[in-house]
Parts: structure tokens; sequence; C-alpha cells
């Protein structure tokens, strides 16, 4: 209780002191003090941390608290000084939020937030354009050229080369006319590639080949697009049947989900490789120089920071964008798996170079983009799920009255955040509130069958996706979830419909 109670004084501290003399106009006003979530530590996380930083428990958590923190600042801090805003990343020690601000005033407004401003000469906004220019001439950059990124504690762009190569970097660079002195050509002695070998961080295996999980979605799992591609079938790391490559890109990105079997069932854990697992609570993006740990089915769980984000890839299949650098090592077979900063997740393994004996580097796709792309939900230990929000009505799906009992039938209502409107999805393809599971009634295939809660049977009556394109589908009658009649008020019921792309059978996680 004592170490909690500290820990928050440390948060609260980090918001205080926020009466700011010069303000810039882009900015907005702070609130006096802004709570923020500060994560539990397994003695897991907290064990590796000590042994890949070189850090005391204390220590370690200090850091996590610092990172929490940060996370939330920098965010505000992107929106708040918009053209003045230089990126942000972590001091070295992990202590502090470092800003890189163009102009005076914003330095004032970073400062009274608690964190380190330090004068750019350029914005993330104009180094995010040079780039894409770099990304838009990413067929003219040679097997020489490794990666490229903006490095924003530098406030430059990073292109990585090849030793004895580094005029072909040039003359890249030149050609994507990218000439004001932002980029900085560094030699890059190994070429990345995707850890090809082939829970979060468990084994599994599409065809021949071994990758790791990355983390448990709405119905199956996440992991990368260089794994396997669409209708790849995939078996478990016991060797039992698991799942189908419902979706997956490689290169350009490096992402895919898997729709995953009856026989297994969603869990908010990584695999800590220490006989235990770490949970994850949501999937807040960590700052440039937070810690940041892995978990892989080849080498287990290893931390490091993250470098940079953004960075654009050139293997030798094409380059993939968006992916982020991080100083953790990596190896065949890591592929696909968990990237986790505190309790947040936050990417799937892509590829890398060197080893976890002499060390190297690796890249992750972000997960947030993952999720949105296919339409998926995290699963999570915290939020108890996420409300289910009608394109058509602007409504929650809930269970009448929050009574949860078998053979409610669901109905729309004004959102309000209540259990009767928290869904959670399982990767058996259940969708579930207070412990029973969304059916349709009687197990009918036709058209107007009621939705209900119900007891969970493990029949194709309680399988759901939702799709990308927002339909949300039983499984078993191939039916959208529909509003009956088009009635948009509140107590309006649901049913089953042949899917017809109505606004009232469009559906939103939230």
């Amino acid at each position: 209780m004592i170490r909690k109670l500290s820990t928050l004084s440390t948060v609260t501290a980090l918001f205080a002191g926020l009466a700011l003399p010069v303000v810039p106009d882009t900015a907005v006003a702070a609130p006096a003090q802004e709570a923020v979530r500060v994560p539990d530590a397994s003695p897991e996380l907290l064990s590796a941390m000590q042994r890949d930083f070189g850090l005391t428990a204390e220590q370690a958590r200090r850091r996590m608290t610092s990172e929490a923190v940060a996370a939330r600042l920098e965010k505000r801090l992107s929106e708040d000084l918009g053209a003045t805003f230089g990126g942000a990343w972590m001091s070295e020690d992990g202590s502090k939020l470092v800003v890189g601000v163009t102009d005076a005033a914003s330095a004032e407004y970073v400062r009274g937030l608690g964190a380190e401003p330090r004068r750019v000469t350029r914005s993330a906004r104009q180094l995010d354009q040079v780039k894409s220019a770099l990304d838009r001439n990413a067929r003219r950059a040679g097997r020489t050229v490794h990666a490229w990124y903006v490095d924003v504690a530098t406030n430059s762009v990073v292109v990585l080369a090849q030793d004895k190569a580094l005029s072909g970097a040039r003359d890249f660079v030149a050609a994507s006319g990218t000439t004001d002195g932002s980029v900085r050509v560094v030699a890059s002695a190994e070429e990345p590639r995707p850890l090809y070998d082939l829970r979060g961080g468990d084994a599994y295996y599409p065809g021949p080949y071994r990758c790791s999980i990355g983390f448990s979605v709405s119905g199956g799992f996440v992991t990368a697009g260089h794994c396997g591609g669409v209708g790849t079938t995939t078996n478990g790391v016991n060797g039992a049947a698991q799942g189908t490559v419902r979706g997956s890109t490689f290169p350009g990105n490096d992402y895919a989900w898997v729709q995953v079997n009856s026989s297994w069932a969603s869990q908010p854990w990584v695999n800590n490789y220490a006989g235990g697992n770490v949970s994850v609570a949501g999937s807040a993006e960590a700052a440039v120089g937070s810690s940041i740990c892995r978990s892989g089915s080849t080498t287990g769980w290893r931390c490091g920071v993250i470098q940079a984000k953004n960075v654009t890839v050139n293997y030798s299949n094409g380059p993939v964008y968006g992916l982020t650098q991080t100083n953790a090592c990596a190896e065949g077979g890591d592929s696909g798996g968990s990237w986790i900063s505190g309790d947040q997740a936050q990417g799937v393994t892509s590829g890398g170079s060197g080893n976890c004996t002499s060390g190297g580097t690796t890249f992750f796709q972000p997960l947030n983009p993952i999720l949105s792309v296919y339409g998926l939900s995290l699963t999570t230990t915290g939020g108890g799920g996420r409300a289910i929000v009608s394109n058509f009505n602007g409504k929650c799906i809930d269970v009448p009255n929050s009574n949860g009992v078998d053979g409610a039938q669901l109905q729309m209502w004004d959102c309000n955040g209540t259990n009767a409107q928290k869904w959670t999805f399982y990767s058996d393809g259940t969708v579930r509130a207070f412990g029973l599971c969304m059916d349709v009634a009687w197990g009918s295939t036709a058209n107007g069958a009621a939705i209900q809660l119900a007891n969970c049977n493990g029949t194709g009556a309680q399988k759901f996706v939702l799709s990308g394109a927002g339909d949300l589908v039983n499984v078993q009658a191939n039916k959208c979830v529909d509003i009956k009649d088009w009635n948009s008020a509140s107590g309006a019921r649901l049913h089953t419909w042949e899917c017809s792309g109505g606004s009232n059978q469009k559906w939103y996680l939230r």
C-alpha cells in the first residue's frame, strides 16, 4: 500500500505546477492535475528489466511510472503544439520526457507541464514530410539501403546503409529530393531480414514454419504478415489444429490475423518464459526511449528501448513502412511475437539484424493500426469489454436492465458505459457479457431470429465476427445482426437478417 501511494504521488507531481505565463496560440489550457493509471508490474517483468537494464526493482518501477505519464503527455503535447512540436523521447535514464520544440513559447509550455523542452530546427511534421519523400521513392533504394526513419532525438531523418555503399544511399536521398541537410546516412553492417524460421509469444506453425503469436484479439490473434498469406492453416504450440489466416499483408506492411477454432480460448496474457504471464490491459502507444519487452518462441523474453518510430525497412522482399525500431534482440521464429511496454500492448515482431548472443536491432509492426485495419478488438484484463455502437443511431447494444440472464433479448440503448454494454470478443468466436454469450435464438438460420443473451454452449449460434466493413455476422446463419424495422429509438430489438450493407447493420467498437 505504501508503494502504491508513493507511485501515485510521483504521477501527480509530474502534472502539477501548470500556471503558465506564456501559452502558444495552438495550445489549450491545462488542468492542474491529470490522473494517469500506473501499470502494476509483475515480478517477472521487474526481473527482466533488472536483468536487461541493470536496474533495481524500485528503479524499474519508477521507470515504468515515468513512461506511463510520458505516453499520455506526448499525445497531448503533439495535439496542443501542432506545427511547433518537434517530437518527443524519453531521457537516457528513462526518468522524464524530452520534447523538441521550435520556439520559446512552446518551450515554456512544455516546461510547465513537467517535461524537458529542447529547441530544434525542424518540426515533427517537417521530418515526417522528408521521410514520406523517401517512402515515395522506395523502389529506387537498392539492396545496400537497409532502412530509414525519423530520429526525433537528433531532429533528423536517418538512412541506414551497408558500410561500403554509403554513396548509394546518398544517391537514393538525392533522387528523393531531400537535400536540405535533414537526412543523415549511417552505416549498417548487417541487412535486416524477416525472422522467418518458421501465446502472446507462444509458437504456432503456419505450414512447415514456426512463428510466434502476437496478441489475442476478437476471434483469434494478430501476428506478422510474412509468416503466411490468406488461407494458410495453422497449428498451435501443442500441435493441435488452430486456425486460418484471414488477413495478411507483406511487404508494404507486415501484419496478419488468424481466426482460431473453438478449441482455443482468448486470454489477455503474454508468455514471459519464466513460468508466468504478463497481463495486457490496453494498447496505449509508448514514447521513443521507453523501455519495452518482447516475447518470442525462439529467444523467450527480451527487453530494450524504443529507438525510433515510423521506420521504413527495405527487406529483400520489398520495403515495409511504419515499423518501430528497438535494441531488444530477436532471432528466427520470434516473428509475429508480442511487444509490450508495462501492461500496454505495442506490436508484433517483423524482422531485424544481429542476434541474442552479440546483440541486435529488431523492428515491430505497431498494434493499433492492425486492430483498425481488420476491425479487431484486443483482449485485455481491464475495462471489462467494449461497447458495440451502431452507425445508424449511435446507440449501444445493451442487456435490458443490466439483467444478465439466459434468454434476455438484446436491445439498443443510449450508450452509458455500464456493464450492460461491455462486450468481450473471445478467440473462440463468442461475444460475451455477464459471463453469457450473444446468441441467435434456437440456433435459427432464418431472417428475423432474435438476438439474445444465453448460456455459452459452443454452438455456431454463438459465433460472431465483426468484419472490417462493420458487419457483425453470425457465422452459422451467415446473416448480419440488424436493428429491427430501422427503429432508431432506445429499446429497439435486434435480430438476424440478410446482410444488405444498410447502416442499421453497421457497427464499431468503442
